[in-house]
């Protein structure tokens, strides 16, 4: 579109702007202050029910498990007994505070973003849009926030604590404290908390101004000269929503920075009991403030390094050299993120709704590939007979899921290492347009704990060389045999007899199954893999699969709650009920 040129035509552009904006405003504000109410009861109301109704059970699972753990030395146990008290207790206050601002927060700005995403390009009829845009949809979403805070609370707790309480191999060595090094830890700790708290917290205070001048400057010249994100005229509106909450964006950095020094100051006991030494954790205190210094300049594109000074707080530890605590990057690293940084700011976003930056946010591409890529290997091995109705009544009914929840994802994965590893990429080749390498991968720590195992893994596949009878015969392995001991692959029918060989592999599905089973603790692993188990069970309707064997099972052991719920956001809301079997061929045609 013609950018204005000129102080008239900037002007008139700016003053037609304003009532389009404030018309859009005002309606988002309207519909916060009607829909917020009811979201914040229903997050506030569910989510407190389920922290009061499971709590008893926390508390008393976690001492046990505690104490049952052979992972931890007695010292440890010890420490963590007499401190766990604390945090189980203060969880309700905090998990309620937390629903209760995360309410108000989700019902009012859910809402009133919506209303903007309404006039974008690809909206048909954008009046209808900006006032229902943003109420039922918020609602839901406020349902979906719930059902993730449920399998968190609910599934997610008790397998971390089912994990800590399983049996460990002989050799694995267990994890403890010297209690000679308690006292100075915790000297250590009482002394960072307040320092590092009250520093970091002016070094957060000191740059917001900066952070939001810079906002407000970026975004009024983007908004003027048509530029960045608001190119497009449609675009125009979120400017002057930017505009509006950015102060909010910059108190939300310093409350975030003042939370995070707390547990920084914490770590500085985590030093001592390292390095074994009292000085070394208070130079850490020293040190992380500098670290975060520097890191807050790398954010605000300010002057590299920081004017603090920075102790050694690791014997081994190269003074000149910049510590990845806070950054996570070293040098090279780090200046080639600000210089990417610097090259795209806010442009390189290209973020014409919110709803569409998530989008294309990596961690969820990531996590849509690997839902996506299991939904379509699901319908594979279901025609292969590799997934048959079977395992999916056990995971209905009987809730044993490890063939779909584990070894479907597992083989999902390794598809993708193969395509990855077959075409040279330095990364993974997760979708046609879109390859992770170290470089552009996430920079969250979970999504690193991720990718960089599979970035080995992959390595390790291409020097195999698989030929395709191979891999054939390892999808039928991987989702049919076991995995566990060594021995378990001495009579399968793999065609390779270099023990060797087959040692590497069993190890590379061995890691890959431990990591789904991590991944499966993920809130929205639970929902989107229910999800799932409905597509394949829809899929096995439609194909015939059920067609002598429905009329085996009790229509008891079904039920349409437990079946059916609605369907994802990308359409599918197909409804599932399952008779007795004089009504199958009507059932099916109503899932069609």
């Amino acid at each position: 579109m013609k950018v204005p040129v000129g102080f008239f035509q900037v002007l008139w552009s700016f003053v037609s702007f304003l009532p389009y904006f404030f018309l859009l405003f005002t309606l988002g504000l309207l519909k916060g202050a009607i829909i917020g109410p009811v979201v914040m009861g229903i997050i506030v109301i569910s989510n407190s029910a389920v922290i009061i109704g499971l709590w008893p059970a926390h508390f008393i699972w976690t001492f046990y498990c505690v104490l049952r753990t052979k992972r931890l030395g007695p010292v440890l146990k010890m420490v963590m007994v007499v401190a766990l008290p604390v945090p189980l207790i203060l969880w309700p206050i905090v998990g309620i505070v937390g629903s209760l601002l995360g309410g108000i927060g989700y019902g009012f700005f859910a809402p009133l973003f919506a209303t903007f995403e309404a006039v974008g390009e690809n909206v048909a009829d954008k009046c209808y849009h900006c006032f229902v845009d943003g109420c039922l949809s918020t609602i839901r979403g406020s349902w979906t926030a719930v059902q993730d805070f449920t399998d968190f609370c609910f599934h997610s707790y008790f397998s971390y604590m089912d994990e800590l309480s399983e049996k460990v191999p002989e050799d694995e060595k267990l994890v403890d404290i010297r209690l000679s090094k308690l006292p100075s830890c915790f000297l250590v700790s009482l002394i960072g908390v307040p320092v590092d708290v009250s520093l970091i917290t002016a070094v957060a205070l000191w740059k917001s101004p900066y952070m939001l001048y810079q906002g407000w400057k970026r975004l009024l010249e983007d908004l003027v000269g048509r530029e960045g994100p608001f190119l497009e005229t449609v675009c125009v509106p979120f400017a002057g929503l930017a505009i509006l909450l950015w102060p909010l964006a910059v108190v939300g950095a310093v409350i975030a920075a003042v939370i995070s020094s707390f547990f920084l100051g914490l770590y500085a006991g985590v030093i001592v009991h390292q390095e074994d030494s009292l000085l070394m954790g208070l130079a850490y205190i020293v040190s992380v403030v500098s670290l975060f210094d520097e890191y807050v300049n790398d954010l605000l594109y300010l002057s590299e390094g920081s004017c603090l000074p920075r102790p050694r707080y690791h014997r081994n530890m190269n003074p000149n050299r910049v510590k990845k605590k806070l950054g996570d990057s070293d040098n090279e690293d780090l200046k080639i993120r600000r210089e990417s940084s610097l090259e795209t700011k806010l442009s390189s976003e290209r973020s014409r709704t919110l709803k569409w930056a998530i989008q294309r946010y990596k961690p969820v591409q990531v996590w849509d590939w690997l839902f996506k890529s299991c939904e379509v290997n699901g319908r594979i091995l279901l025609r292969d007979g590799l997934i048959d109705i079977k395992d999916i009544e056990e995971c209905i009914v009987k809730g044993n899921c490890k063939k779909l929840s584990i070894k479907l994802p597992a083989w999902s994965i390794v598809q993708c290492l193969l395509t990855s590893a077959k075409s040279n990429s330095s990364g993974l080749v997760i979708s046609d347009d879109l390859e992770l390498t170290k470089s552009n991968s996430p920079r969250e720590k979970m999504f690193e704990w991720f990718i960089g195992p599979l970035l080995i893994m992959k390595e390790q596949i291409k020097q195999l060389q698989l030929d395709d009878k191979e891999e054939t015969c390892l999808r039928e392995l991987i989702m049919r045999g076991k995995n566990e001991n060594p021995e378990d692959w001495d009579e399968s029918r793999f065609l390779s007899s270099d023990n060797v060989r087959k040692a590497q592999l069993q190890a590379i599905i061995r890691r890959l199954q431990g990591i789904v089973a991590s991944m499966s603790r993920v809130p929205t692993f639970r929902r989107r893999f229910r999800n799932l188990v409905k597509m394949l069970y829809i899929e096995a309707l439609q194909t015939g699969a059920l067609a002598n064997h429905i009329g085996e099972i009790p229509k008891s052991r079904y039920n349409t709650d437990s079946l059916v719920r609605s369907g994802d956001k990308e359409g599918r809301d197909e409804t599932v009920n399952v008779l007795s079997a004089d009504k199958e061929k009507h059932d099916i045609a109503d899932m069609v």
